[in-house]
């Protein structure tokens, strides 16, 4: 056994054993089988680890070195790639969620060229594809890393050359082909150079058309090999860029308006991303549900006294609540899920320090879940929301409505009824208080 497949060995499988545990490593909340409003939490929650932080970051940051001792990233070539994907099947197997979600560069040996690029990736989906069925673990979503080699420094298809956008096509062409071998549930655009610095160099018109112009071809290479799932756009606004073209959910509805996206591409929402935009959590998925994109979610969370990407893991039991909310209002996930794009801190060194990031996260999202599960079903706050638009259910909100029904016959209307509207409480703290009662 190699030293990467006993990197976790100290680590017994993570199991379900209620809130009164004196043990660390157990779920408290939980418990994939457990009904929710028609669905088990495993069904609703639909949970996945990501690779890039658990098994790619050695703990360095831009101002000093990699901290973590983790035995695969000591090698090279493909030895490394196989001992990296041997230490994180390892690592689902005993944390026990059903799903992952990569990038092609995450799961590969490094390359030095495009022609090497697709040589090394191909060369690690045959034992991949083994492990998924060793272990049951399935494939949430892959994605292609288009922002950190060099060559996409000024973007990747919104890029000033046309050989990078080239070069991009080849990796979302690999990696679209890679996700629909391995059944993956839906395919992400991560645009992390998709934007600018500064608008002295930009096009910002032609680099939107570049990129509505990736995304059309995706769109039609998905039909071609029979992709089922969605194509998923995560919305940033910036960071790296300065900004981005897919700043929040709004924006990306704009843009694939425009470009006649809607009925193949959804949204993939981050909380970190969210509240970077100036927005919450649950705005983003309210908007994505209103206007028919939502997809998917990163479940993470930022320190708000740092206005860039920390990653961290989500345990903010209010924001987790009122997101869980919207989700179950509107039958939560087709093909998404929360995939648990964090990691750990760059202190926390031990194998054990990943465990406890995602078995607290795991536990956060469950309690959040039963939580607005209670809420809904006491139904106070469902049915206080639907008393106060009742009237757009009544003549005059259906007249208004209608097809057809102009500017002026509202105001005659409104004249000729002696419309006399009294203000009435939005109640707001009365409603986070009953929020807060279900915590």
């Amino acid at each position: 056994m190699s030293k990467s497949s006993e990197y976790f060995s100290s680590v017994e499988p993570i199991k379900f054993e209620g809130p009164d545990t004196d043990k660390t490593l157990a779920y408290r909340y939980y418990d994939k089988d457990r009904v929710v409003m028609g669905k088990t939490m495993e069904e609703f929650l639909r949970p996945s680890v990501c690779y890039w932080h658990t098994f790619c970051w050695n703990g360095f940051d831009v101002f000093g070195a990699g901290t973590f001792d983790r035995p695969w990233q000591k090698l090279s070539g493909q030895e490394m790639a196989e001992a990296k994907l041997d230490a994180a099947f390892d690592f689902f197997a005993r944390l026990g969620l059903p799903f992952f979600a990569f990038h092609d560069v995450d799961v590969m040996a490094p390359a030095s060229n495009m022609k090497e690029h697709t040589e090394n990736f191909a060369r690690i989906l045959d034992p991949m594809e083994q492990k998924m069925e060793e272990t049951g673990v399935k494939l949430l979503w892959g994605t292609a890393n288009m922002f950190s080699d060099p060559r996409y420094m000024g973007g990747a298809s919104t890029n000033p050359d046309p050989e990078v956008f080239a070069c991009a096509a080849v990796q979302v062409r690999q990696a679209m082909d890679a996700t629909k071998r391995l059944n993956g549930a839906n395919y992400v655009f991560w645009g992390g150079r998709e934007g600018y610095d500064t608008l002295l160099n930009t096009d910002l018109k032609r680099e939107m058309d570049q990129l509505g112009r990736m995304l059309s071809m995706a769109v039609d290479y998905k039909h071609k090999i029979g992709l089922e799932g969605p194509l998923l756009i995560e919305p940033k606004p910036h960071e790296p860029t300065k900004h981005q073209y897919d700043r929040d959910v709004a924006t990306v509805y704009g843009f694939l308006e425009r470009y006649g996206l809607t009925n193949d591409v959804k949204v993939n929402i981050e909380t970190n991303h969210a509240t970077l935009a100036g927005l919450s959590m649950d705005h983003e998925v309210a908007a994505a549900y209103a206007l028919g994109i939502f997809g998917s979610i990163d479940a993470n969370r930022g320190d708000p006294q740092n206005g860039w990407d920390t990653d961290q893991f989500w345990n903010d039991p209010l924001d987790i609540t009122r997101t869980m909310i919207h989700l179950l209002r509107n039958g939560g996930f087709t093909t998404g899920g929360f995939n648990f794009d964090a990691k750990v801190r760059r202190q926390s060194i031990d194998a054990e320090d990943i465990y406890h990031g995602h078995v607290g996260g795991m536990d956060m999202l469950a309690k959040g879940l039963l939580s607005a599960a209670a809420l809904i079903e006491h139904g106070e706050a469902d049915k206080f929301l639907s008393d106060r638009y009742a009237g757009w259910d009544g003549d005059l909100g259906k007249f208004i409505m209608a097809e057809g029904t102009t500017l002026d016959a509202v105001a005659d209307r409104a004249l000729s009824d002696g419309v006399d509207p009294k203000p009435r409480s939005g109640r707001q703290e009365h409603l986070e208080n009953l929020v807060n009662r279900f915590l």
